[in-house]
């Protein structure tokens, strides 16, 4: 596949449960799978099933030159860009084989991963989606010491 890798909770989650010295790892509710492809916009489901065929997990499987318009973005170039739009800096990160080793990629860098924070992605900065993400995964619950770096949000 062009332009992929694995990304968000995938790595994100693995990481925070290295840093609260968690012996076993947290439950995924998915293995994102990103890929760039302007030519294959829709082989999403196609791709999951093969992988669920081969790797009984569960996947999930997008393509970024498809998500913009879902994002109320200008047309992303690569895999790269659109990380560079998602809610927190932190899920931004992620990793792939490339000639025998592994290659990360990190549009926002990998500091804020690795500072136990959960942090709002400047270039997205809708604090409500954000803080709706918080909750509805539970992240302060799974991993107590994060530190939120993101404006205070009142609610609706």
């Amino acid at each position: 596949m062009p332009d992929w890798c694995l990304a968000a909770g995938f790595v994100r989650s693995l990481v925070w449960d290295k840093l609260h010295n968690f012996e076993v790892s947290t439950r995924l509710d998915d293995i994102d799978l990103i890929y760039f492809d302007p030519d294959f916009i829709f082989l999403e489901q196609e791709l999951e099933c093969q992988l669920k065929e081969m790797l009984n997990l569960p996947w999930s499987v997008k393509n970024q030159a498809r998500i913009h318009s879902r994002n109320g973005d200008k047309p992303y170039h690569s895999t790269y860009d659109a990380m560079s739009y998602w809610v927190e800096v932190e899920t931004a990160v992620g990793a792939k084989i490339n000639h025998g080793e592994i290659e990360i990629i990190a549009p926002l860098g990998v500091n804020n991963l690795f500072s136990n924070s959960i942090t709002i992605n400047p270039k997205r900065p809708k604090i409500d989606d954000f803080y709706s993400r918080l909750n509805t995964k539970k992240w302060l619950e799974k991993w107590p010491n994060l530190k939120v770096h993101a404006p205070k949000y009142c609610g609706s």
